[in-house]
């Protein structure tokens, strides 16, 4: 069985307890909304994350069942709240909750995550330390959610904070800082969260925090490579999509920007980007331009590091299959094609 059936297998385990947080003080009629979310699958990673980090100091799954739950509500919360922020009309093949039931029923629901979270929380090993790690970990979300649409170089012209504030460029710093409060917090949350679960030592909790933040640096600069130069059947979605929503928040054209000495190409990059609308030739030619500089090789061997700093940082954990798959999933995330 490879890493990832793994990780999906462990990390659903979470499911029916996720449900009975929602389903608590839930209205009948409101509930196949409520649940619509959780419903339409998703890999369960971070989830996953929680409980094979508490394996590995030597506790059980069930030690840390309620604060996984908890870490997959919050990434399906912000799902719900990403997708009305970016108009999405679908997410894993399903109509997203706004599209499905209507703009103020997706805020309600996306509350009654938050309250649901909550109440997860209250049944971990120590509520009021997890609620205050969790507490925190989402105001670092929705900050590098804020810097996200900002990094953004067209659109939202009724939003005046974000025509406000917009950035002119992103450099490689700004970019590092969004991608560790949009994506490595909560993986770094939720490995850290398996430790507090089984009681490990504050060296060992420093070790998931270090391990958390660096696959989450690693994930979010693969995901970026693939979305430019990864295959559609494989990654399951338009290639350029970033291009396509004038994202300059990409590792490549970062990098790329931050390289190139060619003022026609640079001038002709940005000008894509922010254009109203993008079409599938300026997607080709923001391609070809970025293939001429070393930004794909110069963001995969920081994919690549942030992995061996990852992996480094529990060698501290005693041999086990827990810590083994924490390594693999390192790996993976190093060479994976979707």
């Amino acid at each position: 069985m490879s890493v990832v059936a793994k990780l999906i297998e462990i990390g659903h385990l979470v499911d029916p307890v996720m449900e009975e947080y929602l389903k608590r003080n839930l209205s009948k009629a409101f509930e196949e909304a409520v649940l619509h979310q959780i419903k339409t699958g998703g890999k369960r990673v971070r989830p996953a994350l929680t409980l094979i980090s508490c394996e590995a100091c030597g506790g059980s799954k069930d030690d840390a069942m309620a604060a996984a739950a908890a870490i997959e509500l919050t990434h399906n919360y912000s799902l719900i709240l990403d997708d009305i922020i970016d108009h999405s009309e679908f997410r894993r093949n399903f109509p997203t909750v706004w599209k499905k039931y209507g703009l103020s029923t997706a805020i309600l629901v996306a509350v009654h995550y938050r309250e649901s979270i909550s109440e997860a929380l209250n049944d971990t090993l120590d509520p009021k330390l997890f609620n205050e790690l969790l507490a925190k970990t989402i105001k670092i979300l929705v900050d590098g959610e804020r810097l996200d649409i900002l990094f953004e170089q067209s659109g939202r012209q009724d939003e005046p904070y974000v025509i406000e504030n917009r950035y002119k460029i992103v450099t490689l710093d700004d970019y590092l800082d969004m991608v560790y409060k949009k994506t490595g917090s909560l993986l770094q949350t939720a490995c850290v969260f398996g430790a507090l679960s089984a009681k490990a030592s504050s060296e060992i909790i420093n070790a998931f925090n270090i391990y958390g933040k660096n696959i989450g640096n690693a994930f979010q600069i693969g995901d970026d490579i693939l979305d430019l130069f990864g295959e559609e059947k494989k990654i399951g979605k338009k290639v350029g999509k970033d291009i396509i929503e004038h994202k300059m928040g990409n590792i490549l054209i970062t990098l790329t920007l931050e390289e190139i000495t060619n003022k026609k190409d640079r001038d002709l990059l940005i000008s894509i980007l922010r254009k109203d609308r993008v079409t599938d030739a300026d997607v080709s030619k923001a391609i070809e331009i970025i293939s001429k500089t070393n930004a794909k090789k110069r963001a995969e061997n920081m994919r690549d590091k942030y992995v061996e700093e990852a992996i480094k940082a529990i060698n501290i954990l005693p041999e086990s299959t827990a810590k083994n798959l924490l390594v693999e999933l390192a790996k993976f995330i190093s060479t994976r094609e979707y």
